[in-house]
């Protein structure tokens, strides 16, 4: 049990306020279309593609956990079928991340879900939530769910509500600040203050 009222955090981490929602159906969907000059592939999993991918549609909003694991387990989580990965490629690069993981038996988890700066504001994510959702309930589950926090994009949390998610919990994750340990560069997430003590 967590003490109501303010507790001081030591230098040197970072307190992430943990938002959880899930769907138990699937919802109407609107018809959306690809935006133009882009296709929805699925994406093999490369170690350097892969960190270079989650880099640029991660790093401003602080996103580091998968860059603290080693190729070889990264690589022994993406062979598992069901755990599955998708873009939208433009001009030949991919510029947004979707990985689903089925590994809960009749659960989905939206896992990661992202676009780089270049595909925010022209209807990317509403197609790719949609390929999401279609994916995710093309399969024997009952749940759908994801996490976001309070260092994600400003626009998220109302996004998954917008698109049928409902939050059902809350969770404080405090870890060590990854552009300290160097992780990630210290101008990554210029909007979470650095405490270096």
């Amino acid at each position: 049990m967590i003490a109501n009222g303010s507790h001081d955090v030591p230098a040197g981490k970072i307190v992430m306020a943990i938002t959880r929602l899930e769907m138990k159906t699937k919802p109407p969907l609107p018809d959306v279309a690809l935006p133009q000059g882009m296709t929805f592939e699925a994406v093999k999993f490369d170690p350097p593609h892969y960190r270079d991918l989650f880099t640029r549609v991660g790093q401003e909003w602080l996103w580091y956990s998968r860059l603290n694991k080693s190729d070889r387990e990264l690589a022994a989580h993406f062979s598992d079928p069901k755990v599955q990965m998708f873009t939208l490629r433009k001009d030949g690069q991919d510029e947004a991340m979707l990985e689903l993981d089925f590994r809960v038996a009749e659960e989905c988890e939206l896992a990661y879900f992202g676009l780089t700066a270049p595909l925010i504001g022209c209807g990317a994510g509403r197609f790719l939530m949609t390929q999401a959702i279609t994916l995710a309930w093309e399969q024997p589950i009952k749940r759908f769910h994801l996490k976001t926090c309070n260092y994600d994009s400003p626009q998220a949390l109302g996004f998954y509500l917008r698109s049928g998610f409902v939050p059902y919990g809350r969770q404080i994750e405090i870890d060590d600040d990854p552009r300290l340990t160097g992780v990630v560069p210290t101008t990554a997430a210029p909007h979470v203050p650095i405490i270096a003590g």
